[in-house]
């Protein structure tokens, strides 16, 4: 591509008891007679940690180091300000993060690019999947798939399937397996991976997916090496638990549409899953909160049925009393056990599904989280699902760690109902509930968690230690857990001589790949121990984590690796972090999609709060929740803004006191508000009229009924009126209407529709602006729906900025004289000195509707008459344009 060609790129998987480690090649070569840019960009888990990456060029090694966060952030500091250095590792997709280097290399030079990442694989619904993205966005020469897997139980199956995966290619993928070893190779021709006889396209975009499951004579599997141990314990044939579920459902109105409409879908045939001896309920929350049924009730048929008609008829409607929801659910199971309405040995689990955050009731999740934790006191899991990303992600995960789940992100695709299904089926056939593996403690130290919940059919338990003494060659196990019919208990044992005999293929077996799996999986548990943490304990975590992701070389949370780059390199050194879940999944679209949107629906409480508080204490903030808007509304601020008839209303702080003028034009004309030549930001407004001339009025009413916005640096315009709200990207359109309650974020702009309300868009420099929609009686006979503009953050724009608001981002100053009596004894007249002008001003008040858009709110302000003449630069005419854009 553009004279680069990759010709080789391999991908080499070697999987052994679980532990994968994963090595990613790629080979290009600069055809070019021209320096050029070189990208290479993979896909990986987000569950691997990276443990190496070095470039070579020309047979010289650059390598990556694995540094402490700060330290290396402080290390750079210089080169990030400059805008010279690179963060490598974005999110990119559901499952996985996205890492990108390039580097210039000279004509004719080749460029090797050599990526490590390692990962436990997980075991669900009875296989171990791993996962890997193959997009080389080039017909490749050399291009291969290897992974060879050593499973000391033995392998009862191996299975690899692409989606991207033909007729013809599926020919291509050779798998083989037996006792302990599996191979499987995927090795496609050029002509095969071409996605037609002639083309230069290739085929090879998407998931190429492996899985596996091992013989179980035993309920475990112990291994000993080198003074390290993991125990993998899955017991199959054991009766399935009946289990008592409660759904917590958010039904307040940001839910209305699709969301409610997938939400009811999974439902319904969750319903058709659940088993005659269990208990349910369904619990709906929105301002209000509402019941199924008063108490747990058995999953006969008729009561089935019954369920599915109350779901059927869910609506979406009010705010989010999330508190009040999840308490009702947790009184239910609290009273169900009390008065022994269900089983004493059966497994309870609380279901929550929000798309938003507490507004009405209890709204201080710190408060949230303390009661639920104190009401759960450890008895039941607690699984909160976030749909979209109007949640506060960091929240839901908390509350889900402190009562024994975990919280999981549903995606608002077309697909959403098929992930919240698959999320019930992890969860819907427990077989153990409070598994506790017992190990002598004065033999084993730094042992990971070792006590369970609930033990799920067709997933694993996995717990690794260190021995006290690096020479101890044996081990045994107390393992305990109540299942359906008794308690399940025994001791197992095993020696490091059965694992030596196991392990007799040693060109299988990667470094001491046993300690690695401890590492991973320790450093993995102190992270999300950190997430519930506070003060000195918290601190205490870091430490620990930091301390083992630096000895092992994993780039995590706390790491960054440092990329270094030849010296006839602009971009000197890039900073390779592990992003997070709260914050990432914003940067798939800021860094992949720079031409494309990601709509996303999402709670708009914040938008409700933006309209009844102070705009320029409104700031962006990314921790460890997704980016929101946080607000604070201690002291009076101020604004610019036109609404109504066009009133333009501008805040004057210094005097805190503000200035206002009207203008007066005919329907269809066109102004421009504001114009910066610098960001490339404008705004033009259309004007309309009333439905009919009012003959009563010496001057006709004129409205906002349009107005168009446009970023020529990002090639974005977006196009609002009173029905409609169109954005375009380039040649792409995608249209709202406001009956719509929208999140959407892309490159630079992030636009946010409150349903009938306002929207707020946000631009690349830090622009912001506010659309209120006034919508009249729909048979008034003069009037008709319109549009106000409020600017927030208007100090973003450039000092070149102009327009009929523009103009006044800048501050201005005036002096009031000789206040007297004016025509209207309740509006006095002054004197105003502005820009040098001397004009006669009234005193009165203009509507502000950013809290009110119906009634608005009277602001006092100082009114200039003829439209604004002498205030604004020139006369009102100038400003006419043309075209909305």
């Amino acid at each position: 591509v553009d004279g680069i060609e990759i010709y080789s790129m391999k991908i080499d998987s070697k999987v052994t008891s679980r532990f994968a480690h994963n090595v990613i090649t790629s080979r290009a070569v600069n055809r070019g007679k021209v320096p050029k840019e070189v990208f290479f960009d993979v896909e990986l888990p987000k569950t691997a940690f990276i443990t190496n990456f070095s470039m070579t060029i020309d047979g010289v090694t650059y390598p990556g180091t694995i540094k402490e966060k700060e330290a290396a952030k402080k290390q750079y500091e210089k080169a990030v300000s400059r805008g010279q250095t690179a963060g490598l590792v974005k999110a990119s997709g559901r499952k996985t993060e996205k890492f990108t280097v390039s580097v210039n290399i000279k004509a004719a030079s080749k460029v090797t690019f050599e990526l490590t990442y390692e990962e436990l694989l997980k075991r669900q619904f009875g296989k171990y999947e791993m996962l890997i993205k193959v997009k080389p966005r080039q017909l490749v020469k050399d291009f291969e798939i290897e992974v060879n897997v050593f499973e000391p139980q033995g392998i009862t199956e191996l299975e690899a399937e692409g989606t991207f995966i033909t007729n013809e290619l599926q020919n291509t993928i050779k798998k083989t397996f037996s006792g302990k070893k599996g191979h499987i190779s995927f090795k496609p021709t050029l002509n095969q991976q071409r996605t037609c006889a002639n083309c230069s396209e290739s085929v090879l975009d998407g998931d190429f997916t492996v899985r596996y499951d091992v013989k179980r004579t035993t309920p475990d599997n112990l291994q000993i090496v080198n003074g390290y141990f993991v125990h993998f314990f899955a017991p199959t044939n054991l009766p399935r638990l009946s289990k008592n579920i409660i759904f917590v459902l958010d039904t307040s109105g940001s839910m209305y549409g699709r969301e409610m409409e997938q939400t009811k879908e999974a439902l319904l045939k969750i319903l058709d899953d659940i088993k005659e001896d269990d208990f349910f309920n369904l619990i709906l929350f929105e301002s209000e909160i509402s019941t199924w049924k008063e108490t747990l009730i058995k999953a006969t048929p008729e009561n089935l049925d019954e369920a599915r008609k109350f779901v059927r008829h869910i609506s979406a409607d009010g705010m989010t009393n999330l508190h009040g929801g999840l308490m009702r659910g947790i009184d239910i199971l609290n009273a169900a056990h009390k008065e022994n309405l269900v089983p004493k040995r059966s497994a309870s689990i609380i279901i929550m599904l929000t798309d938003g955050q507490p507004n009405v009731g209890v709204a201080n999740t710190q408060e949230i989280e303390e009661a639920v934790k104190k009401a759960i006191d450890g008895r039941y899991t607690l699984y909160n699902l976030g749909f979209g990303s109007g949640v506060d992600y960091g929240f839901l995960e908390r509350m889900a760690l402190e009562n024994k789940g975990l919280a999981r992100r549903i995606y608002p695709d077309s697909d959403a109902a098929l992930q919240l299904q698959g999320f019930y089926d992890e969860v819907s056939n427990p077989m153990l509930i409070d598994v506790e593996l017992n190990y002598p403690e004065n033999e084993i130290s730094d042992l990971t968690t070792n006590s369970f919940k609930h033990f799920y059919d067709g997933s694993e338990i996995v717990v690794a230690g260190r021995f006290v003494d690096s020479n101890q060659n044996h081990l045994s196990v107390d393992v305990r857990g109540e299942a359906a019919d008794d308690t399940l208990s025994y001791t197992a044992q095993q020696s490091a001589e059965q694992t030596a005999q196991a392990f007799q293929e040693q060109q299988y077996i990667f470094g001491e790949y046993i300690e690695r799996l401890w590492a991973y999986l320790t450093i993995e548990q102190l992270l999300e121990k950190r997430i519930t943490a506070t003060g000195e304990e918290k601190e205490n975590l870091t430490a620990q984590a930091l301390a083992l992701s630096l000895m092992y070389k994993f780039v995590t949370p706390l790491t960054s690796m440092v990329v270094t780059k030849p010296e006839e390199n602009d971009n000197e050194e890039g900073i390779a972090d592990k992003p997070t879940e709260g914050i990432a999944i914003f940067t798939i679209v800021l860094h992949l999609r720079s031409h494309l949107m990601c709509v996303v629906y999402a709670k708009l409480l914040l938008i409700v709060k933006l309209i009844s508080i102070k705009p320029s204490f409104i700031t962006k903030s990314y921790g460890q929740t997704s980016p929101l808007y946080h607000t604070y509304a201690s002291q009076p601020t101020w604004y610019t803004s036109v609404d109504g008839d066009p009133h333009f209303i501008i805040s004057v702080p210094q005097k805190k006191d503000a200035i206002c003028f009207n203008i007066n034009e005919n329907p269809g004309m066109i102004l421009n508000l504001i114009n910066d030549p610098v960001t490339g930001i404008t705004v033009n407004g259309e004007l309309i009229g009333d439905k009919r001339v009012n003959s009563d009025a010496k001057i006709q009413n004129s409205y906002f009924g349009k107005l168009g916005i446009a970023n020529k640096r990002l090639d974005v315009k977006l196009t609002v009126t009173p029905e409609t709200i169109t954005i375009q990207n380039g040649d792409e359109k995608t249209g709202f209407t406001w009956l719509d309650s929208v999140t959407l974020q892309q490159a630079g702009l992030t636009l946010i529709i409150n349903k009938k309300k306002n929207l707020v868009l946000s631009m690349g420099s830090g622009a912001s602006f506010v659309v209120v929609l006034h919508q009249v009686w729909k048979k008034h006979p003069l009037h008709q729906d319109f549009l106000g503009l409020y600017t927030l953050k208007s100090d973003k724009l450039s000092e070149q900025t102009h327009g009929l608001l523009g103009q006044f981002f800048r501050p201005i100053d005036f002096t009031i004289l000789e206040i007297h009596p004016g025509s209207d004894p309740k509006k006095p007249d002054a004197t105003m000195i502005v820009k040098n002008n001397e004009l006669i001003v009234t005193r009165g008040w203009q509507k502000d509707y950013r809290r009110d858009p119906k009634h608005g709110v009277d602001i006092p302000c100082w009114f200039v008459h003829d439209n604004g003449a002498g205030l604004i630069d020139g006369v009102h005419t100038d400003y006419i344009v043309s075209s909305l854009f």
